[in-house]
């Protein structure tokens, strides 16, 4: 989960924001209540604000960001327990004393030169690479946020860049700092190893039955049989409540009659698109064409692909540029345009083919049409069915009562644990609710519990039926797996005893050819070995261990799967001379200035926050957390 933290800040907003600066996130001058301020404020540095919303705003796409990669929403608590909301919080804070550092300094930029970054940001390139003003307000939409707004903070941003440069622009790191590191990352390693594997050491006998005993007594908490709850659950989704025999034909028709547009697909055409520099260029090749030359003829002449000209498959209104659409859409399957003034450039188009309009018939979709019908009826109804349900358990119903009132299906499953698997280790299949394993084993049997929302859109009650609690299993019932574990520990123990034997061996000067000879095992090599290159031939422990001395150095590890020992020697250590033109250096020397300047920078913001002091409301960042509610 942290590996996914580190990786998280890949937005644009997010970029937008930290590209100039990496800011200070933990230390604050004074953490209070504003209790001078209006609720709309989360937080103020001198007389910089940041706004509730701003916070909310970061703090919301920092979560589902992280959310996202993760593969599931996190909870308020999840978030608190990552730091979301401090670093969200801890950010727009040291902006916020950079606005009033600038501010104080009077730093300002024209409304030529804001227009003119706005234009030049990538995030807002159309098609043809230019800045592309729906594009602007789509990125702005998808992010929630106005326009004016954005200019606003996009000027801030601007007035920061200039403080942070004047502190730290130009700043580069000292070339021995470079060389340095350029040095640890390129050095490189050679060794030769001896791998222990499970096969070396043959076959593990069963444990005597006392040495059994003795071990399960020992670990008896890794076999104790877990706590196994038993629910009784009634589901309602739209699905289940859908009833699509009682939807008519004649209403069927009639929604198919009002989504004609849907069932309908026009005309559409696959395009192919010349580009030129000059309007006589795109001419000359123009009067080719027309002179009998084929399109395919002139994608030769000019070496392009089938990727570099082909627009895809499109109607008339999937056109940008009209004056495309219009000359593709006028033109016969193979023939190609004249020159085109578009807006964007001077081009000529060809149509390979033509894909008539067709309208889908309705006998083709009345089944999912009708399917539609019944559950957009039984979503009106939900609600409705939702509040009888939680009146009549309100009332002290059960959950089978309410199942035959309401016609919904009791439904029970099969003990399982806390971690949804069953008595025999198997996933156990539980309705698809958020906080359902949580909330059945912080409940009891007759506990009334809270609904639950389903992820299709319905909801879920539940009660607990049966709970068997944790329990120490005797050795009997879990043999086989004692057993098993025992083993596994015993050929742990037997391949690390193995390998300190041979790495004494090695140590005391015998050749690894010769310990290989005597083991029957085979001496194996690995050259060119950098510590930040690939380690799956021998593992990253492995890998470590190479670089734990000169040559010479011997050292024991885990091989690459875990399952085995290597014995290592060094020898051969190589340090190329150092470049400063190299790729790695050039990256390396880019990294280290930067790191110098974003220190520098941040030890401005963090002596700007102790000037100026810090006001939190904390009342107001813990309702947007979500966290008000467990106070």
């Amino acid at each position: 989960m942290l590996d996914a933290l580190r990786k998280g800040a890949g937005t644009w907003i997010a970029k937008l924001f930290i590209a100039l600066l990496i800011f200070s996130f933990a230390i604050w001058g004074v953490t209070d209540f504003l209790q001078g301020f209006g609720q709309n404020t989360a937080a103020k540095v001198g007389e910089a604000e940041v706004s509730m919303l701003a916070f909310e705003r970061t703090y919301r796409q920092d979560m589902n960001r992280i959310g996202q990669q993760l593969g599931r929403p996190l909870t308020p608590d999840e978030g608190t327990q990552l730091g979301i909301p401090q670093q969200a919080l801890g950010r727009l804070v040291a902006e916020a004393a950079m606005d009033n550092a600038a501010l104080g300094l009077q730093l300002a930029i024209s409304d030529e030169r804001l227009a003119g970054i706005i234009q030049s940001d990538p995030a807002f390139r159309g098609l043809n690479g230019r800045y592309d003003r729906n594009r602007l307000q789509q990125v702005l939409q998808a992010n929630m946020y106005r326009e004016d707004e954005y200019v606003l903070e996009r000027r801030r941003v601007a007035e920061r860049s200039q403080l942070a440069e004047a502190l730290s622009g130009g700043i580069t790191a000292p070339q021995a700092y470079v060389e340095l590191v350029d040095t640890f990352q390129s050095e490189a390693r050679d060794i030769d190893y001896l791998e222990l594997t499970r096969t070396d050491i043959g076959e593990i006998e069963d444990p005597s039955e006392s040495v059994l005993a003795t071990y399960f007594e020992d670990n008896n908490a890794q076999f104790r049989a877990p706590e196994y709850r038993e629910i009784a659950f009634i589901s309602m989704t739209p699905t289940s409540l859908a009833r699509p025999g009682d939807i008519h034909e004649d209403d069927a028709r009639a929604e198919y009659e009002s989504r004609a547009e849907e069932f309908a697909e026009p005309e559409r055409r696959e395009i192919r698109q010349m580009t030129f520099q000059s309007e006589e260029e795109a001419a000359k090749v123009a009067d080719e064409l027309s002179g009998g030359k084929s399109f395919d003829d002139v994608m030769t002449e000019r070496n392009l692909t089938a990727n570099d000209v082909s627009l895809g498959t499109m109607a008339r209104a999937d056109f940008l540029d009209e004056a495309l659409g219009d000359a593709a859409f006028a033109l016969e399957e193979g023939e190609s345009s004249g020159a085109i003034d578009g807006r964007f450039s001077t081009a000529i188009v060809n149509v390979k083919e033509i894909l008539l309009a067709r309208t889908t018939p309705f006998e083709e979709v009345k089944d999912q049409i009708v399917r539609d019908l019944a559950r957009e009826q039984a979503e009106r109804e939900i609600l409705d069915i939702y509040d009888e349900v939680e009146d009549a358990r309100a009332g002290g119903a059960l959950l089978a009562e309410v199942s035959e009132r309401f016609s919904l299906p009791l439904e029970t499953t099969e003990p399982f644990d806390a971690a949804g698997s069953s008595m025999t280790e198997t996933t156990v299949t539980l309705p698809d609710a958020d906080g359902l394993l949580a909330g059945v084993f912080d409940s009891d049997i007759g506990i009334e519990n809270d609904v639950l929302e389903l992820n299709e859109e319905g909801f879920l009650w539940y009660e607990v039926t049966k709970v068997t609690p944790a329990r120490d299993r005797e050795l009997d019932e879990v043999r086989a797996s004692v057993i098993e574990a025992w083993k596994e520990e015993e050929l742990a123990s037997r391949l690390s005893s193995k390998a300190a034997d041979l790495l004494a061996t090695a140590e005391g000067g015998t050749p690894l050819e010769d310990i290989a000879s005597q083991e029957g095992l085979e001496v194996q090599t690995a050259s060119g070995l950098t510590r930040n290159g690939n380690p799956s031939e021998i593992g990253r422990e492995a890998l470590q261990s190479a670089f734990g001395g000169p040559i010479g150095t011997t050292a024991v590890s885990d091989n690459a799967d875990g399952t085995g020992r290597i014995v290592l020697k060094v020898t051969g250590v190589t340090v190329p001379q150092f470049d400063p033109a190299t790729q790695q250096a050039t990256a390396a020397s880019d990294q280290l200035s930067q790191q110098i300047r974003d220190s520098l920078v941040g030890l401005y913001i963090t002596e700007q926050e102790k000037l100026a002091g810090v006001e939190i409301n904390q009342v107001g960042v813990a309702q947007v957390m979500g966290l008000s509610q467990q106070n």
